[in-house]
């Protein structure tokens, strides 16, 4: 699943972590699962979750096995009763097919 469109004018690499952590929404994930979920560097990851966190679009906690977890803010989160959830916009379909 992906983020919701409002939230994917951002860094590639922000984009692509709040994607990750949409999928896992409900678990969290651990920053060695966000690591292994992301084509990035980890300074290029760190800087990403530095910058979400400060706009308050994820939070850590700990997950069901008291590991410390990162969580995605629920308004990040398409609805999935929505029928436009699974609905790409023109600039995505591009940015998917040519790599942007």
């Amino acid at each position: 699943m992906r983020a919701r469109r409002e939230f994917r004018d951002r860094r590639d690499v922000e984009v692509a972590v709040l994607d990750a952590l949409v999928d896992r929404a409900e678990e969290g994930m651990t920053v060695f699962e966000v690591r292994a979920a992301v084509d990035a560097d980890i300074d290029e990851i760190e800087e990403a979750l530095a910058a979400l966190k400060q706009d308050d679009l994820l939070s850590v906690g700990n997950g069901d096995d008291e590991r410390v977890v990162i969580f995605v803010d629920d308004r990040v989160v398409p609805d999935p009763e929505s029928t436009h959830a699974d609905e790409q916009g023109l600039v995505d379909v591009l940015r998917d097919r040519f790599g942007l």
